[in-house]
């Protein structure tokens, strides 16, 4: 963890406590787990945190090229790996030549004064110097040869860019292009509480500059803490992807509905739907930790539902009463969220999708059981692929004899000035009537 003796304002800072990130997830841990326990082990300050989180969501979007070049530039894969991570992260501040976040020279420095500071790798803060200094001389020369790899081109592994070519022929580029790119902070306006015309003037106030991408979507030009997020506290808004905001609208919401949000937490949509419409809302998840999450959301925007732990798989949470619309955001491979979430691609495998479909399916028809005759079902996923998605819909209608009702489909990530959007995938059904 990083050292007292390094200052915390410090890059040398920063780059040994992202290097402990990366290296987490190489064992498996994900990304937001892996700061955490990076965080609370080594105490960070709240002042640092920012540095070493953007450290390792960009180490995480470069890990194809810096592996690549980690393996050309060294003899054997570094070990242990704190150094490995140490390496990566700082290779990743200096690959770009027009990327001027940092100094080169600052870089080297820096990441030979972290691995001096942690026992473990202190032995090879000259390999360090030495592997920088390296690149940094022979960069261009380095590159090319990295690059012939796809997985140094595209930033994935090579079983998921053989997936997308396969499932978007013409559009495989395009989305793994949009996945290595840094999210927009996208704002979803609770509509009880202001009117999209009156938060805009309330950004324009604090010299934020935004642009209307949905009824409810706002994107600011440029990301801040959500700290400084004006309205946020007093729950005038919630951070949200614009294509998550479609969900609610979808469902068709009336007052008085006894509505179930399967798969819940951490809520986002939970609170839109409340937003929606006054509704007899149970909010379902699995895992206990995750409720307080959805309960802290609530309280922010005033709203209330029924929390309950179980599985959307099962039934003895639930009374037995019918609901009249269900909203079942599945597990899945995540795949059309990579952008805000980097250290999926490497975390999945490729049987992945097949095992998560096959659990999907068991809680959809559990769930449309529940589901009163007339009433809706929204299956929601955030996968690209298509036995997660469009296949999987297609399966359900047929099993259960169920109306598909117009539903967006597959939205591809989108990263542009029209469309800025996550990969998300939507179909609607109707329960025929008795």
């Amino acid at each position: 963890m990083p050292k007292p003796s390094l200052k915390i304002d410090s890059l040398a800072f920063s780059l040994l406590g992202a290097a402990q990130a990366v290296a987490l997830v190489r064992t498996g841990t994900a990304l937001p787990q892996a700061l955490s326990h990076v965080f609370t082990k080594s105490d960070t300050p709240a002042q640092a945190r920012g540095a070493i989180q953007d450290i390792a969501y960009r180490t995480m979007r470069q890990r194809g090229r810096v592996d690549a070049l980690l393996a050309l530039l060294t003899s054997k894969s570094p070990e242990p790996a704190l150094l490995h991570g140490l390496l990566s992260c700082a290779l990743t501040l200096i690959v770009d030549p027009d990327d001027a976040s940092y100094e080169t020279f600052t870089v080297v420095d820096q990441a030979v004064t972290a691995a001096a500071a942690d026992a473990g790798i202190a032995h090879a803060k000259g390999m360090v110097n030495a592997v920088l200094r390296r690149f940094l001389r022979e960069r261009d020369a380095l590159l090319r040869q990295a690059l012939t790899s796809p997985e140094a081109a595209w930033n994935y592994p090579a079983w998921w860019i053989d997936a997308a070519a396969a499932a978007y022929p013409r559009d495989w580029q395009a989305i793994l292009q949009a996945g290595n790119g840094a999210p927009p902070l996208t704002l979803r306006v609770n509509r009880r509480a202001a009117t999209m015309a009156d938060y805009l003037r309330m950004l324009s106030d604090h010299a934020m500059p935004a642009t209307q991408i949905g009824p409810d979507a706002v994107r600011l030009a440029r990301p801040v803490p959500v700290g400084q997020i004006p309205g946020f506290g007093e729950g005038l808004v919630s951070v949200q992807d614009a294509a998550a905001q479609l969900a609610a609208p979808l469902l068709d919401l009336r007052d008085g509905m006894r509505v179930l949000d399967a798969c819940a937490a951490p809520g986002g949509k939970t609170g839109h739907l409340l937003e929606c419409a006054n509704l007899d809302l149970t909010a379902l998840d699995n895992d206990p930790k995750r409720l307080p999450r959805i309960e802290q959301n609530l309280q922010r925007l005033q709203l209330h539902a029924a929390l309950k732990v179980g599985d959307a798989g099962a039934d003895r949470w639930w009374d037995g009463i019918l609901f009249d619309r269900i909203l079942a955001d599945v597990p899945c491979t995540a795949s059309g969220i990579v952008r805000r979430h980097p250290d999926i691609r490497w975390l999945r495998r490729k049987g992945d999708a097949a095992q998560l479909a096959t659990l999907s399916a068991q809680i959809l028809d559990n769930l449309w059981r529940m589901l009163r005759p007339g009433g809706k079902l929204l299956f929601v996923t955030c996968s690209l692929w298509p036995q997660e998605s469009e296949a999987q819909a297609a399966a359900f209608a047929m099993r259960k004899q169920a109306v598909r009702l117009p539903a967006p489909g597959q939205l591809l990530p989108a990263a542009s000035t029209e469309q800025d959007h996550d990969g998300l995938f939507y179909a609607l059904f109707r329960k025929p009537a008795v």
